[in-house]
């Protein structure tokens, strides 16, 4: 197949990558075709802009492309930026595949768990309908909105919405074990909010999945099955690590340091695959523990 990929140099793109050469044949949108060289040779193509892209030439279009929500501050530039980065490339490409003659058969287009907003303890598939409205819905709401208008007859429209993605080298991880490997980690605040997340490995087999399989559309929760709690997670983090996890942080101190954007430490969802799993999708790691010892932390 020949696929479009914007995002790809990010921690999930550069792994779908990956797992989809040599199979397939892969343009990564861009703004710097140096390092998409870097990382992936010659075996990807790259291209800087959507202006003049012939999206006819895809089979299918994979989104991936946004400012890291959860690195710096919510000031109102960062939002902004946030913003934007989602929504102007998702709005270019759905209206490039709706002008299309011959139209990518599926465009899989980036989302969040957040855009659930935050929730209470109770399990929430695909269908739930009672979001908590906040900045991480409204940045999901619109974005989710945008790709929709892909959707035709010829080309179905896939919604990620992707927990917290847990690798050795990279993402919401990386910034947890630092204070983990020296015995200073713990719960933050109650740590009673629901932490949904996702290895690597299976957030990859997620994406080929959906590549896959055309009966599947719409919204999909990207989550492992068995979502935990922050602090039955932050147990399992300095288990695996052989280190004690006996300092919290408390609520106030989360919002001194992170501002409004220390919500989403505060809050959380607990998150179930229920698309995925009916489809027949298998997770290679269902289990946090398991996900954590196969990680090379």
């Amino acid at each position: 197949m020949n696929l479009l990929i914007t995002g790809g140099t990010g921690l999930i793109g550069q792994a779908v990558i990956r797992r989809w050469l040599p199979d397939h044949s892969i343009t990564v949108l861009s703004r710097s075709p140096a390092k998409v060289k870097t990382l992936f040779g010659h075996d990807v193509s790259s291209c800087e802009q959507l202006t003049g892209l012939d999206i006819n030439r895809y089979d299918a279009v994979l989104n991936l492309a946004g400012e890291p929500i959860a690195d710096k501050r919510w000031s109102k530039s960062q939002k902004n930026r946030i913003c934007q980065s989602r929504w102007a490339i998702t709005e270019q490409l759905s209206t490039l595949i709706q002008q299309a003659s011959n139209p990518p058969k599926v465009f899989i287009s980036g989302s969040a768990i957040g855009y659930y907003g935050r929730q209470d303890p109770h399990c929430i598939d695909e269908s739930h309908q009672d979001f908590y409205p906040e900045f991480s819905h409204d940045v999901c709401a619109r974005w989710e909105n945008l790709a929709k208008r892909a959707a035709s007859d010829r080309t179905r429209v896939c919604l990620l919405r992707t927990g917290i993605v847990l690798a050795a080298d990279g993402g919401a991880l990386k910034k947890m074990l630092p204070p983990f490997r020296f015995g200073l980690g713990g719960r933050i605040g109650d740590g009673q909010q629901m932490m949904s997340w996702v290895h690597l490995d299976d957030m990859v087999a997620i994406i080929d999945f959906l590549l896959q399989h055309s009966e599947l559309d719409g919204p999909i929760n990207a989550t492992a099955p068995k979502a935990v709690s922050n602090q039955r997670f932050a147990e399992l983090l300095a288990e695996r690590l052989k280190r004690p996890a006996l300092l919290p942080m408390p609520a106030f101190m989360v919002r001194l340091l992170f501002g409004e954007m220390g919500d989403l430490l505060l809050y959380g969802q607990n998150v179930y695959p229920k698309k995925l799993l009916d489809a027949g999708f298998q997770f290679s790691y269902p289990d946090l523990r398991q996900a954590l010892q196969q990680l090379a932390l």
